[in-house]
């Protein structure tokens, strides 16, 4: 399993630190061998929760141009029809995903096709889960016109714990399904709005995989066999 680009730097510095608080003990504070051994104890729990966070596990992705696929990896936690007042101004699907601490923070296209719009919001950092968090925190919002026809919004979000969002596209790109778009650093929430006739494949409470797990399904005038 491969570690991200995103968090290399902030785990050679964390080690980095980790280490010399550790040799800093051992050498100062010999006589408090017990205290030492817990610390370092600590250390290695600190950097292997990080290392895993920032882990990039090698995927075989699911493709196919009317299919939505999950675009992280956590729960659904939201699939309701409401009100999308940023672009499309009218009632959408959405569908939510949380993404707890444990899970891989790598965001990816849930469709093929073309950004037709995108825009980086600076906010707040409610909990993922607060209703209002989807446009009070910090996100970013991004459509794209799918091959399949209809136009697909999709929004990284930030949590409590979250306090950088890296994203990849920009208007106008080209961009395929399962690859990456961005990354959400220590926990959040992805949306996805979709029109109100396409058919939701998962439930609230499932766990998904992104790349792979089909959530949605877009009306079109040839639908595939799913």
């Amino acid at each position: 399993m491969k570690i991200h680009k995103e968090g290399r730097r902030i785990l050679f510095f964390t080690l980095l630190a980790l280490l010399a608080a550790n040799l800093l003990l051992f050498r100062y504070n010999a006589e408090n061998s017990g205290f030492n051994k817990v610390f370092a104890g600590i250390s290695v729990i600190v950097f292997l929760t990080l290392l895993q966070f920032f882990r990039s596990p090698a995927r075989r992705l699911f493709t196919h141009e009317d299919l939505i696929i999950a675009p992280a990896d956590g729960k659904v936690v939201v699939i309701e029809d409401v009100e999308e007042p940023e672009y499309f101004n009218d009632r959408r699907k959405q569908i939510s995903i949380f993404m707890s601490p444990i899970n891989v923070h790598i965001t990816r296209n849930p469709i093929s096709g073309i950004v037709r719009y995108f825009k980086y919001h600076p906010g707040n950092y409610l909990v993922a889960w607060h209703p209002k968090s989807s446009t009070k925190n910090e996100r970013t919002t991004v459509v794209v016109e799918s091959e399949a026809g209809p136009l697909v919004l999709f929004r990284q979000i930030a949590g409590a714990m979250a306090r950088r969002i890296v994203w990849y596209v920009n208007e106008g790109d080209e961009v395929s399904q399962g690859e990456e778009f961005g990354f959400i650093k220590f926990g959040s929430r992805v949306d996805i709005f979709v029109p109100l006739d396409t058919e939701v494949k998962v439930q609230i409470g499932e766990k998904v995989k992104g790349g792979q797990t089909i959530i949605a399904q877009l009306k079109t005038d040839a639908p595939s066999l799913f």
